[in-house]
């Protein structure tokens, strides 16, 4: 079975920096908390459906583009 918190933070973190992002600008922009980011990123949070698309919103991308494995 597949680590998709692992995935997508991963994917989350990579969006960010090639973005130029801090995760404290990826939190405001995103109206989550930036403890909540750093967890993401770290595979520890199981963020849901509706704050990985603000979380993809903010990047700027699809939302599927979280959960590519290629990437993650």
């Amino acid at each position: 079975m597949a680590d998709w918190r692992g995935i997508v933070g991963r994917n989350v973190r990579r969006l960010r920096q090639s973005a130029g992002l801090t995760q404290e600008q990826l939190a405001f922009d995103a109206s989550i908390d930036l403890t909540y980011v750093g967890g993401i990123e770290r595979g520890r949070r199981n963020p849901s459906l509706l704050v990985m698309v603000r979380i993809a919103e903010a990047l700027k991308v699809e939302p599927q583009a979280l959960l590519d494995r290629d990437n993650g």
